[in-house]
């Protein structure tokens, strides 16, 4: 009886870790977002070059998901999580230590780095979780994306409000050590599920793409959507991207296999998580701002950096709760169920935005019923991923998938931001700042991009068993497979 006792305790444990750590690594996410106005201040520069403290951490994610998944793949999960760790160390160290721009840009790109901790965490729960538990931990590991960002906002702003901005990232390496020791004593060491090559020359294909698309698209709006740099940018990475898939689909031992994510039932995951992702940005950037104008408008809240945080802190903790539920949904309905409902969901809380936003209490119900969708879709996607890819791919899937999540959410940023500036009017001081009717239009694109996420996820055939207790993964018979939110959250 003990030894059937410790079995099951050693998943938990390591399952736990993987949880707390990931948490950990998407804290990075909204680190900064308190101190964002005062960086120019703070690091001596110009508030153009300020803004590349926030959107480095966006490339670096960016690339490192689908990187760290591949590497795991094929290295092995252990080591791939305990440099993800390290590399966490180190980046919050050097911005720790540092007082100007240059480093702490290159601690930001390396904190950035370590969100490919987050999908290699959540394909290790397929190799060492037993089957009753999968659904359920790859829920509560899939949460932590949203949960990191919203409990980071307040736990940064009440750490920037009372001490020097420094101590952010001494609280981030003390976190990043933890997760270091931890991962190093409990994760348990399997052998590589591929024995492939790594395709280093797909991996820099990859990243340049991925950094020019993503750079042009967070920076278009300081730029010029139709300035040369932007073009340039967004033009450039998307050639270079057809330029490397055309690489990758004659590679013998590709990044990603794209005969395999091409598949129906994962490109259409990757869609929905654009589209989803798109729709869950609204709450992150639109309600901090309402909740922060002046009540002297008609329409704002009147609340601090730290009260709005605190709103919407609530909207995290309900991710995670919805962890339990997420997993019996999963074991009764399936991923392509469970993500579409997740999506509604999502679309319900905009819609209660919508024609409610009159007190703080009113957008706290709002954003907690659109986290709740998060959480549900955020645990349903990665197993549709899961489900349809075979061991060997299993990293790569989930971190191309967690990648199309954060293009989603940094496209959205982009146009929440243009749909916030396109008509403003005078907030008192001589300052301008968005009208009640553009907060209202962000809410309803929000909704609409959830609907749309829902209604392709109902294009895939349904056929595949919930995954789940009694239930293994359904691969398929050939081989291949945050929050950048903060990146356009300083839009007030």
């Amino acid at each position: 009886m003990n030894l059937s006792r410790d079995r099951a305790a050693a998943p938990l444990a390591v399952i736990l870790v993987l949880g707390f750590s990931s948490m950990c690594a998407s804290l990075m996410q909204s680190l900064v977002i308190p101190i964002q106005p005062e960086l120019p201040r703070l690091l001596d520069t110009a508030p153009d070059n300020a803004a590349w403290v926030v959107t480095a951490t966006l490339l670096a994610g960016g690339v490192a998901m689908p990187v760290a998944g591949r590497l795991a793949d094929i290295r092995g999960r252990k080591p791939v999580l305990v440099a993800s760790a390290l590399i966490l160390l180190s980046g919050s160290l050097i911005c720790a230590l540092s007082t100007s721009l240059v480093p702490v840009l290159i601690g930001r790109a390396l904190q950035g780095l370590a969100m490919g901790y987050v999908p290699v965490a959540i394909s290790f729960v397929r190799e060492i979780a037993p089957p009753a538990m999968q659904n359920s931990a790859v829920a509560g590991i899939s949460a932590t994306l949203g949960v990191g960002g919203a409990l980071g906002l307040p736990l940064a702003a009440w750490i920037a409000q009372d001490h020097d901005w420094h101590a952010l990232f001494w609280v981030s390496s003390a976190l990043a050590a933890v997760m270091a020791v931890l991962s190093l004593i409990v994760l348990p060491h399997r052998r590589p599920v591929d024995r492939a090559r790594f395709d280093s020359v797909g991996a820099i294909g990859l990243a340049i793409g991925i950094v020019a698309i993503l750079g042009g698209i967070s920076k278009g709006g300081d730029w010029g959507w139709t300035s040369p740099a932007t073009l340039c940018a967004i033009i450039g990475g998307a050639a270079v991207l057809l330029a490397w898939g055309f690489y990758e689909t004659r590679h013998d031992q590709p990044l990603v296999d794209l005969r395999t994510t091409a598949r129906r039932p994962i490109l259409l995951t990757n869609i929905a998580a654009l589209l989803i992702g798109f729709g869950m940005m609204a709450q992150s950037i639109v309600v901090p701002q309402l909740l922060q104008l002046p009540e002297s408008t008609g329409y704002g809240l009147g609340q601090t950096m730290l009260q709005a945080g605190l709103w919407m802190a609530p909207g995290g903790l309900m991710m995670l709760a919805f962890t339990p539920i997420s997993s019996r949904m999963l074991t009764r309905f399936g991923g392509r169920t469970t993500l579409a409902l997740g999506a509604a969901v999502i679309a319900a809380g905009y819609l209660v935005a919508a024609f409610s936003a009159h007190a703080p209490w009113q957008l706290l119900v709002s954003t907690c019923i659109a986290s709740a969708g998060v959480g549900i879709g955020y645990a349903a996607m990665p197993t549709l991923i899961l489900e349809n890819s075979p061991a060997s791919e299993a990293g790569a899937g989930v971190g191309l998938n967690s990648l199309m999540r954060s293009m989603g959410t940094t496209i959205a940023g982009s146009v929440m931001a243009i749909v916030l500036t396109s008509r403003m009017t005078d907030i008192g001081a001589g300052i301008q700042g968005p009208t009640q009717e553009m907060f209202r239009l962000c809410f309803f694109i929000g909704a609409g991009a959830a609907v749309a996420g829902a209604v392709i996820v109902l294009l895939i055939k349904s056929g595949n068993r919930p995954s789940g207790a009694g239930a293994e993964p359904v691969a398929p018979p050939t081989s291949a497979e945050g929050t950048g939110q903060e990146a356009l959250a300083r839009v007030r």
